[in-house]
């Protein structure tokens, strides 16, 4: 059974499956790693679900401001051998209930253009592509969302 839960970046089921992610990144980012590091600290994250198979952590997501109008989904991420269970789109479900709770009438996200199941995600639940925001600005690799809720 999946479970869903709210929680902080101080929860250690979300340190844990955030190292898990910055080891796969490591890999999958290659030598752009270090450029979209700096923007995935987490220490000033309030907003984090972590997934629960049968008492297991093993999903994760979180959303903070990036303006008045707009959160930003961050660090999502499914052990790899709990893909499938449609785990990812229960989190990101929560994430934008979480984020219309928090006053946010729009969800923003980046993922990298190497990352297709991902964006394959992001179009099934909504999000459409849009142009590079922020830090993200000119960067090639980028592929950038967005969801009005």
């Amino acid at each position: 059974m999946i479970e869903l839960k709210r929680t902080t970046s101080k929860d250690p089921d979300f340190n844990y499956l955030n190292k898990i992610l910055d080891m796969e990144l490591t890999i999958r980012d290659g030598d752009e790693h270090a450029f979209f590091d700096q923007f995935n600290k987490i220490d000033t994250i309030n907003h984090i679900i972590v997934a629960y198979d049968n008492g297991d952590a093993v999903g994760c997501g979180a959303i903070k401001m990036f303006d008045r109008e707009k959160a930003e989904i961050k660090r999502m991420f499914v052990l790899p051998e709990a893909r499938g269970k449609m785990i990812a789109s229960r989190v990101l479900k929560e994430l934008e209930e979480w984020s219309k709770e928090l006053g946010y009438n729009t969800c923003i996200l980046e993922t990298g253009g190497s990352f297709k199941d991902a964006i394959g995600l992001y179009i099934k639940t909504g999000y459409e592509i849009s142009k590079n925001y922020g830090q993200y600005l000119g960067i090639k690799s980028s592929v950038c969302f967005s969801k009005s809720l």
